[in-house]
């Protein structure tokens, strides 16, 4: 059945295609019960928490962070907002099923970018989302809020080439309190400026200056104000600049060319083909193709800057493609191309079908696996049951990584930790206690029970199996004692002996 703009009411396209992202991706999110990244624990968690306790919760968990209790920022507001319908029975269920339910919106506001320009055969190119790159896909399981910036931004870049201005003054603001990556909506309303000037040389100001102003207003208008801007200077800000040393886990390094290779060939054939396909139209550029190709160049850059931004030249790369292919799929194709054009416009809805049916074959087996690989879901649960029992309510605890944060704080939110959600949150706070925590978690600092007493007010240490130089000098110190342990954690408290 070929879902054409015309053929069906609108509502029910959207309804078929949102059934068939969301069966897709729920097989590959339910490939195992295990959740794909640490930070999700931390965001269904928190969303529970706002909802027993409202929209602005105290959170004394981070100390001795930028995210303590009187500068704390949450920069993620309205997704948790969105994340508490999730949160009504089994956190762990609820925080699959969102990333579920928001790629498959994100996917569906693909669509409507397409089929607002034109695009046929709009439909299977959105299905193509599905095909384009098992890392993609994968990051898109994670719940996190990446999937809703991308919805935001495909948004974004449809209302900006059909002139919507006061929706982007709302989708601007939105975005400010929704992720902290809100800053990508503007250099897309920059991207469509310098798209119209190279293409039609005519300079319209208006789109760009809608989005600064909604950008502004969420800057402004926020609960959080002025936090919110102190948290962009020490933390954003530094990001953006390379001003820290610290490394936030993995995807803040670059694929190397093989992985890219394997894990997103169709996003970067995609790319090349509508890069192909601007020489067979024998036509003009349009505005819109002209704007998606530089975005999606863009992110093609971050890409090989650092691997998170996978979640984003996929998708691009795919828009770019369907717009740049378009002219060919009409039938009043380029003059020197008539046959070549009929030929694709008799057969394109076969020739694009076979793609996306066997590259989403092979990306739905592919995240099948990398999802698989994520860690038990159960991890530190024994251990964090032992330590709400066994503490103080608010006691602090010391951890040898930090992102062990999320998981604690999800199985266990009555006692205070050291480090989380990001290193350079307590490096930014104190940077020679953050220097002095390394030392110790890397096991450099002989009899450390004393100094962890002393200098972070705390007796109680929770550390993985894995930190063998730590557990090691634990181990040797008199004023430590091993309390707990399983086959995931183990637990020393420290009892000074004067």
């Amino acid at each position: 059945m070929r879902l054409e703009q015309g053929k069906l009411p609108v509502y029910i396209q959207a309804l078929l295609l949102f059934g068939v992202f969301v069966a897709f991706m729920a097989g590959i999110q339910f490939a195992t019960p295990d959740m794909p990244d640490n930070d999700g624990f931390y965001h269904i968690k928190m969303a529970a928490i706002m909802r027993e306790q409202g929209l602005k919760p105290a959170f004394p968990w981070l100390p001795l962070s930028i995210l303590n209790a009187e500068e704390y920022y949450d920069h993620h507001f309205l997704f948790h907002v969105a994340l508490m319908p999730f949160t009504l029975g089994d956190l762990r269920l609820g925080a699959k099923w969102s990333a579920v339910i928001f790629s498959s919106l994100a996917f569906l506001a693909v669509w409507w970018l397409l089929r607002g320009q034109g695009i046929r055969l709009s439909a299977l190119w959105a299905l193509g989302l599905l095909a384009v790159s098992e890392a993609f896909l994968y990051r898109m399981s994670v719940t996190r809020a990446q999937s809703l910036s991308l919805g935001i931004l495909a948004l974004g870049l449809h209302w900006l080439l059909t002139g919507k201005n006061r929706q982007l003054i709302v989708l601007a603001f939105l975005y400010v309190w929704t992720y902290n990556a809100f800053p990508l909506l503007p250099v897309l309303g920059v991207i469509y400026t310098v798209a119209l000037w190279l293409i039609e040389r005519r300079i319209n100001l208006r789109p760009l200056l809608s989005i600064l102003l909604g950008t502004a207003l969420g800057l402004v208008l926020n609960l959080y104000f002025p936090q919110n801007l102190v948290f962009i200077y020490h933390h954003i800000l530094p990001k953006l600049t390379d001003a820290t040393a610290t490394r936030v886990g993995n995807e803040w390094f670059p694929y190397d060319t093989g992985q890219l290779l394997e894990n997103s060939p169709f996003a970067l054939a995609a790319f090349v083909a509508g890069a192909f396909a601007l020489g067979l139209s024998g036509r003009k550029m349009s505005v819109a193709t002209a704007a998606s190709f530089l975005t999606a160049a863009l992110f093609g850059l971050m890409l090989f800057q650092s691997r998170r931004f996978v979640e984003y030249f996929p998708p691009f790369g795919l828009i770019f493609a369907a717009l740049a292919w378009s002219p060919l799929f009409e039938r009043d194709g380029a003059p020197a191309l008539d046959r070549v054009s009929a030929i694709l416009v008799r057969f394109s809805p076969v020739i694009l079908f076979v793609l996306v049916l066997s590259g989403g074959l092979l990306t739905y087996q592919g995240a099948q696996d990398s999802i698989r690989g994520s860690k038990a879901y159960d991890l530190y649960a024994g251990a964090s049951h032992w330590l709400e029992n066994n503490t103080q309510p608010g006691e602090r605890i010391f951890q040898t990584d930090w992102d062990d944060f999320p998981r604690l704080f999800f199985y266990n939110s009555s006692n205070t930790y050291l480090i989380g959600l990001d290193p350079t949150y307590m490096q930014l706070y104190d940077s020679a206690l953050y220097d002095q925590w390394v030392s110790i978690s890397q096991g450099k600092v002989e009899n450390p029970a004393r100094t962890i007493l002393e200098d972070f007010n705390t007796k109680y240490i929770i550390s993985d199996l894995k930190h063998g130089a730590f557990m090691r000098s634990a181990d040797k110190d008199p004023d430590m004692r091993e309390v707990y342990r399983d086959d995931q954690a183990v637990i020393y408290e420290i009892v000074v002996n004067e």
